[in-house]
């Protein structure tokens, strides 16, 4: 299996070479040069995530070193479950297909384990330390963050946009220290980005401090996420000779491109929907072809603050048609009062708790009954609603139970360095070390 630039094919690589560059040289991103293709049948003895995982990704690995160690990798990023939980209270047939098991309680685990379990065996023999730097708006930096601590080949710059994010939310991101840098950048989650992008861009930063990204950007994040994809939705055809239809929340479109392509290899999916908060770019390209990336605005859905998404690349290389990309994918916008009203209607009438950005979704599948929409639909629940206690239980009148491993988190001292939105100023702090 080779990777190719999405935008040209000209230098392809391996799938390792892909994770540790990030970034193709000419800054595109990485994709398949071909996609394989499955059936359900050939998964009729593969259950667990870790089962799934290695026949799912085996293709994608394929000459390269990585592809012996997959097992091991597999084992390693998927130690928790992703379970797909019935609602019988909903108005139609309804599962959540809940991603906040991990480490860090949000999505963002699977991908981050997976990419650090891959870096360590591609490192392995080299004297040099690695730079992971990542823009966060929200939950990707503690994902990263608790893969990569403590590390002894690696260490970690995160960059989130300060005051941008829930109070937890920040705990985790700056709770670490070690070889984790937390740096809280005076602007939006777009700056944090483009600093990322401007570091990987100057050749001599990039090879002073050997970069490499976590985000969803390097392709080492997307692959694991459409394994949680894949084992919903063949449980669901299982049981019921159904396609799931996913209500994906995004922002980066990293965890939608994911149920994308894990739907165009063969998974059993049927429809896919796009819930977006109040950044609309991708809910207005879908609606009349022109993408114009804007300033992004602050949400209650904070991790989806996106107002120029990186993945768009790789959908529209997918999908050049833009006639044919309409026809993949629906998409649909929830603003800050519809999101604080799902979350207080389906307490009430579901007993469930959403976080804001799974509330999105939960309102996406309301206009889709409303519209007719039919099938069996499973919402994609993206980080546990402890970690935004403040907004749910001031709409539910309810406590937001803390999970054991966000509990350990928020009792760490809290450790981060302030930084003007620049890659000069980035620079500045790393050259400290």
């Amino acid at each position: 299996m080779h990777y190719i630039s999405t935008r040209s094919a000209d230098h392809p690589v391996t799938l390792g070479e892909a994770i540790v560059r990030g970034i193709a040289p000419d800054g595109g991103l990485y994709v398949p040069l071909e996609f394989p293709h499955f059936t359900a049948r050939q998964f009729e003895t593969d259950v667990e995530l870790p089962q799934i995982a290695e026949r799912l990704l085996a293709p994608f690995a394929a000459g390269d070193p990585l592809a012996a160690e997959l097992p091991a990798i597999c084992n390693d990023a998927f130690n928790f479950p992703a379970p797909l939980v019935g609602l019988p209270n909903a108005p139609a047939p309804l599962s959540v297909l809940e991603l906040f098991h991990g480490p860090t309680n949000a999505f963002k685990d699977f991908g981050a384990r997976f990419l650090a379990a891959c870096m360590e065996r591609i490192h392995r023999g080299q004297r040099r330390k690695l730079t992971i730097l990542v823009a966060t708006s929200g939950d990707t930096g503690a994902a990263v963050a608790a893969a990569f601590h403590g590390k002894p080949w690696v260490d970690v710059a995160v960059l989130y946009p300060q005051g941008k994010v829930s109070d937890r939310q920040a705990q985790q991101l700056a709770c670490w220290g070690g070889n984790v840098r937390t740096f809280a950048v005076r602007g939006t989650f777009d700056d944090c980005q483009r600093i990322v992008k401007e570091a990987f861009a100057d050749p001599t930063f990039a090879e002073t401090h050997q970069l490499s990204s976590a985000n969803s950007i390097n392709i080492g994040r997307l692959l694991p996420q459409m394994v949680y994809f894949a084992q919903a939705g063949l449980q669901l055809w299982r049981e019921s000779g159904r396609r799931a239809n996913f209500i994906v929340p995004t922002g980066n479109l990293g965890n939608a491109l994911a149920c994308i392509w894990a739907r165009h290899i063969g998974v059993p999916i049927g429809e896919i929907v796009l819930a977006t908060n109040a950044n609309q770019s991708i809910t207005e390209y879908l609606r009349t072809g022109e993408w114009a990336p804007r300033p992004s605005v602050a949400t209650l859905a904070n991790a989806m603050d996106v107002g120029n998404p990186s993945n768009m690349e790789r959908l529209r290389a997918l999908h050049s048609d833009f006639e044919e990309l309409q026809g993949q994918i629906g998409a649909s916008s929830v603003d800050d009062i519809e999101i604080r009203g799902t979350i207080r209607r389906d307490s009430h009438e579901l007993d469930r708790l959403w976080c804001p950005h799974s509330a999105t979704a939960a309102k996406v599948f309301r206009r889709l009954l409303a519209r007719g929409a039919r099938g069996h639909w499973v919402i994609v629940a993206t980080a546990h609603p402890a970690k935004f206690n403040e907004i749910v239980e001031a709409q539910t009148g309810r406590e937001a139970s803390v999970p054991d491993s966000l509990a350990r988190l928020l009792a760490l001292p809290r450790q981060e360095t302030e930084l003007d939105p620049t890659l000069d100023a980035l620079r500045a702090e790393l050259q400290k070390n």
